[in-house]
């Protein structure tokens, strides 16, 4: 097999799976882990058993986790979630009777804790829990409350423990609204009226409000037919904001116009007075000219004047940056620091040994964008903070992820100092290739043990 001219590019280099799964307990460490951290760092990522899929998203879904407790990494864990397609890999996720099968998940997009259980997510179909050890336990349907898919992107409110949700479809309805009660039962379930069967990937939530992004990817039953990306841009489809309050229904959204574009992330959303603020990593476009085609995303800013009606838009850097994230403790509230992964140009990605990767800091009332350059031939992955154990201020903690080193093949878990953002690790955890992936957690010991 040629490797540039068979195999996608999404799996080459790290993109390439790992199949093995393993369990590593003596672990190299460079620095000191914070003995305050007694948890688990959990990120997901699409893996495919096959060795071969025809998308980045159609990977199976391989949890990557370090457990820390008393100042030590304790293991590293890889896992694939048994899903259906664990069992039978020759399943076709675009095969209209496996798609709706809501157990049929690839379950590879996110990973988060809640309610005592660990939940790996995808989009499309029911969550997936898992034990403390990243082993399956099985899809969940909320006690047969939950009858269709489950966003990869539930929001936890920090006063109330809530997780807030939402499920899309192809087919109507086309969006429902969930919210989930602090001990894990699904309480709400709202079908919410769209223009149309759209890709929303994430949405946004206040202290008061949900946010719903209704945006021009929408899902075409004829490129499905072909066994297609069944989602393509379409530019005739009008660009809203939907703005609901947290308990509210179908009736209570008020929609507001913006320019196309498109968000799979926001940073986070919250209330300034009658308005609504919100960070996010805007695409002017996706799939407008083919199933790979990815403008860089940099972060802007809406604000949604509520009386006058319109959303101000505003570009907040040039520097292409995705996976944005803020404080657990601030999602909904107002929020002064942001995270990223920097994520380069095609050009500087097309050669890994020479890109430098980079975690990237905004400081949203000075205005001061600070980065972790985390080295030539390294790439960082998605930025999770997790605060002091005493923290003082918003950015009291730490930032963690994976690290890629191309020049060793290799991985690294990596903390950082969030506050002073320096390029040296407060801990080093030295790890095998952990492939790219998507979105992680931190789930103290206290949610998941």
């Amino acid at each position: 097999m040629s490797m540039t001219d068979e195999v996608p590019a999404h799996l080459r280099g790290n993109g390439a799976p790992v199949h093995d799964e393993r369990t590593l307990t003596d672990l190299r460490v460079t620095g000191t882990i914070p003995s305050e951290l007694d948890g688990r760092y959990v990120r997901n990522g699409a893996n495919p058993i096959t060795g071969m899929s025809d998308h980045p998203f159609f990977g199976d879904g391989m949890i990557h986790g370090v457990r820390l407790r008393d100042g030590s990494a304790e293991w590293y864990r890889n896992r694939y979630v048994k899903t259906p397609f664990f069992t039978d890999p020759q399943r076709n996720i675009l095969d209209l009777e496996v798609a709706l099968d809501m157990k049929s998940s690839k379950a590879n997009t996110h990973v988060v804790g809640h309610a005592g259980k660990i939940l790996a997510l995808e989009e499309g179909h029911f969550p997936y829990v898992l034990d403390g050890n990243l082993e399956t336990i099985g899809a969940t349907d909320f006690d047969g409350k939950l009858k269709g898919s489950f966003t990869a992107h539930p929001k936890i409110c920090p006063a109330t423990g809530e997780l807030l949700a939402f499920g899309y479809s192809a087919l109507a309805p086309y969006l429902t609204y969930l919210r989930v009660s602090a001990d894990g039962q699904l309480v709400q379930s709202e079908e919410i009226t769209v223009g149309g069967p759209t890709m929303m990937h994430d949405f946004n939530v206040t202290r008061n409000h949900i946010i719903f992004m209704d945006l021009p990817a929408v899902f075409d039953m004829d490129l499905a037919l072909r066994g297609e990306m069944p989602i393509r841009w379409d530019a005739d489809y009008p660009a809203r904001l939907g703005v609901m309050p947290r308990n509210g229904n179908d009736a209570s959204v008020v929609w507001y116009d913006i320019d196309p574009c498109y968000v799979f992330h926001p940073m986070n959303a919250y209330e300034d007075g009658n308005n609504f603020v919100l960070d996010v990593a805007r695409f002017d476009h996706i799939w407008r000219d083919g199933a790979m085609d990815f403008p860089n995303p940099m972060l802007h800013r809406w604000t949604i004047d509520t009386t006058t009606g319109k959303v101000a838009e505003e570009q907040i850097d040039d520097m292409p940056a995705e996976f944005p994230r803020v404080a657990d403790s601030v999602i909904g509230l107002k929020h002064r620091y942001g995270y990223m992964m920097g994520t380069g140009t095609a050009e500087t990605l097309a050669d890994p040994m020479s890109a430098s990767g980079a975690i990237v800091k905004y400081d949203r009332e000075s205005g001061v964008r600070s980065m972790i350059d985390v080295g030539v031939g390294r790439q960082s992955g998605e930025p999770v903070f997790v605060p002091s154990a005493s923290a003082r201020t918003e950015d009291d903690g730490y930032v963690m992820t994976y690290v890629y080193d191309a020049s060793s093949d290799s991985s690294e878990y990596v903390i950082y100092d969030a506050a002073t953002m320096a390029n040296e690790p407060v801990a080093t955890v030295h790890l095998p290739r952990i492939p790219s992936g998507f979105h992680g957690s931190w789930v103290p010991a206290s949610v998941a043990d």
